[in-house]
């Protein structure tokens, strides 16, 4: 068998940088969390962290990394929701010149510029079988082969997965292999919503405010009025972190004030709800609970749009965010309801 050590392609940022982003929290539920992810560290074995859309999974996952002996390799991601099935495989395990029309010139996959370090691989759940079963066999034996070559290539790579799915379920539907679930899973540790880790929400605002003004080389940095304050930390934040870090970022973009007094939780809502007051806060609107009635008085596709949202976190609701059983009961195919879940994402609770 033949070895290579391969550079690093689309690594995630080095610790230094890690470091000050926005893995910070005082809160029971956060220092706890910390902890899973420095004892399991060490460990090199497989760890598949499960959490909602924006708890940073990311962040994570370069925390085990960085406290892994490992932490001089490379750090390697692939989000398994944003290619197509049939370009996974080569881009997980490279392809070989011929391989397939358009392959002009050997490359390498993820794997291979992992060796030795960590691979990172977001939204698993979105993995294709045929995928799931070579990888598989990458965990079990240490190699693989190229599309396009029978040649085997050993890796030393450790996985940390990542989901917002129910895995066991998709197990139980023959939509995910038992068998890499059960390599995967050596620990499972799951990271705390944004609503459950409150007491947090002071410290990741005013550290979001401070990046945003100095980014835009403001010479002071604003805060939040109290009530402000009070209405970020009741908000249910269905984006958790990233959601934070949006409305925070816009408030601080949008005022030339030292005190914030003015929320948008939703941008949309200022043209999109038929001259509705937007969310702000003064009188912060969940999008989501309007009566029927109000998409009458809507522009055509504004309404089109807020219907498919709403029938898109019913059914996720439904079948639990398992994506493969929402697409049944909406009647969509797979690559349908993500083409519509991408397009709506930042809408979709």
């Amino acid at each position: 068998m033949t070895q290579h050590r391969m550079p690093a392609q689309n690594t995630l940022p080095p610790e230094s940088l890690y470091r000050t982003h926005e893995a910070l929290g005082q809160s029971e539920a956060f220092l706890d969390l910390q902890e899973k992810l420095s004892r399991v560290a060490p460990v090199d074995r497989p760890v598949l962290l499960v959490g909602e859309r924006g708890t940073g999974k990311e962040l994570a996952a370069a925390r085990i990394h960085f406290l892994s002996k490992r932490w001089k390799s490379p750090l390697v991601a692939l989000n398994c929701s944003s290619l197509v099935p049939t370009l996974m495989e080569s881009e997980l395990f490279g392809y070989e010149k011929g391989a397939f029309t358009g392959a002009e010139r050997r490359r390498t996959g993820r794997f291979e510029a992992a060796h030795r370090g960590t691979l990172f691989l977001d939204e698993i759940g979105n993995m294709p079988l045929e995928v799931q079963e070579k990888t598989l066999r990458l965990v079990e034996y240490g190699s693989f082969e190229r599309v396009g070559s029978s040649r085997s290539i050993e890796v030393d790579v450790r996985i940390v997965a990542a989901t917002n799915a129910d895995l066991v379920q998709q197990t139980e539907e023959g939509y995910f292999k038992a068998d890499l679930l059960d390599r995967l899973s050596f620990e499972v540790v799951f990271l705390p919503p944004l609503r459950e880790r409150a007491e947090d929400i002071p410290l990741l605002a005013n550290h979001f405010a401070s990046r945003m003004a100095f980014e835009m080389e403001r010479r002071d940095t604003p805060v939040f009025a109290p009530e402000t304050m009070a209405l970020l930390e009741k908000y249910p934040w269905p984006g958790n972190i990233r959601e934070l870090k949006n409305v925070v970022e816009r408030a601080v973009y949008r005022t030339d004030e030292t005190v914030i007094r003015k929320i948008i939780f939703n941008p949309f809502s200022e043209f999109h709800m038929g001259g509705a007051p937007p969310a702000t806060s003064e009188a912060p609107v969940d999008p989501k609970e309007h009566p029927m009635d109000k998409l009458l008085n809507m522009p055509f596709q504004d309404a089109v749009r807020e219907l498919k949202v709403r029938m898109l976190n019913s059914a996720l609701s439904k079948a639990r965010h398992n994506q493969r059983k929402t697409a049944d009961s909406l009647g969509l195919t797979y690559h349908q309801f993500r083409g519509l879940y991408r397009s709506l994402k930042n809408d979709i609770a």
